[in-house]
């Protein structure tokens, strides 16, 4: 057991992964015999004890570190903690789920310590990888999704929707500050972030099979990836949040006219009984959908949902105020009726997108 500075520091997010752990840095002490290295775990408050585990496992091997993240969700932004706690001249990201083998981090350190490249990426695609027991669906969507991925990367890789990849610690430290962090991709986030001048080199490697606990693949993956394209192509301009919680209020618009006409006109419903009741079923509506799709890795559960519905509906009161106010103001200045209501509406949506992520969806 080494006490000398470690010289690769391997961050591994974790979110019940706790069956996987000490096969994981079993394998990594194997993997890596004559080399000082650490071990990052940055565990989202998993349910399954993951934390006390990897604890459990610091008793024996000091080389191993857990950080534990409390109300907040999501693997980039672990990532990017665990990578940035390190003073490690490598760093290395990897899954808890055995999938990424750890025998190929001693190509990957190898190709950093001969100055070939300062990020090595872990490819499915290159020669000699694979993607092992993959079914032929999930490999076209993988492939699709690696097509959109040219859109926003500065420098060609056959597989940046890969989680296995090791680089010199200055380029996270580079491009830190200009990160998503949204999704599960973060190599893709950090390729389409740090400068074309970045060296950037492939080793193959098999995909393999899990070892213990369920697979993270879920809708929710598949359009934290958009939201991810989004914001490296628009972010710069426009919160690519923001564009998401404006397309779920517009649609909460015809939630809400849809209430509206069932209760009016359908069933006889008083006019302000009906309006009323209609507000707040397109406020619950969008709510709702923004905290799965919009705000996915902070979504709330539990009696964290209902207080933030509560939340969400005084923001949107007090929104549609300013709404109201702006745009009664400035038809009374002769503006148009109709520019004088959507200058009232995108303040009431700036309003509601802005505060609603300070105080709805904060970050605790």
């Amino acid at each position: 057991m080494s006490s000398s500075p470690a010289e690769l520091s391997i961050v591994i997010p974790t979110f019940n992964e706790s069956g996987n752990l000490r096969e994981l840095v079993e394998r990594i002490r194997q993997a890596l015999p004559a080399v000082a290295w650490e071990i990052v775990f940055v565990d989202d408050n998993s349910p399954d004890g993951t934390a006390q585990v990897a604890r459990q496992l610091y008793e024996a091997e000091p080389r191993v570190r857990c950080i534990r993240r409390v109300g907040r969700r999501g693997l980039s932004s672990a990532c990017i903690e665990g990578m940035l706690s390190t003073s490690a001249p490598y760093v290395a990201v990897m899954d808890a789920d055995l999938q990424h083998d750890p025998k190929v981090l001693a190509r990957m350190l190898e190709v950093l310590r001969q100055d070939a490249a300062d990020l090595v990426v872990g490819s499915r695609y290159t020669e000699g990888g694979s993607v092992g027991d993959w079914d032929s669906g999930r490999l076209k969507i993988s492939r699709f999704a690696t097509r959109l991925a040219d859109l926003v990367m500065k420098v060609k890789v056959s597989d940046p929707m890969s989680g296995f990849f090791m680089m010199r610690r200055r380029v996270i430290e580079e491009c830190a500050g200009g990160l998503s962090a949204l999704g599960f991709k973060i190599l893709l986030d950090i390729i389409a972030t740090t400068p074309a001048a970045t060296r950037v080199k492939e080793v193959p490697f098999e995909f393999g099979l899990r070892h213990a606990g369920e697979s993270k693949l879920s809708a929710n993956v598949a359009w934290e990836y958009v939201l991810l394209l989004g914001d490296k192509l628009i972010g710069r301009w426009v919160p690519v949040r923001f564009l998401a919680f404006a397309a779920i209020g517009a649609f909460g618009v015809f939630v809400h006219f849809a209430v509206l006409t069932s209760l009016f006109r359908g069933l006889g419903v008083a006019f302000s009984i009906a309006q009323g009741t209609a507000a707040l079923v397109a406020m619950a509506f969008n709510y709702t959908v923004n905290n799965v799709l919009t705000y996915a890795g902070q979504s709330l559960r539990g009696w964290r949902w209902w207080k933030g519905l509560l939340s969400f509906m005084l923001v949107c009161g007090v929104g549609a105020l300013g709404n109201v106010g702006v745009a009664t103001y400035l038809f009374g200045q002769d503006t148009s009726w109709a520019l004088s209501a959507l200058v009232g509406i995108i303040v009431g949506a700036v309003w509601n997108y802005a505060v609603s992520a300070r105080y709805t969806w904060k970050n605790t």
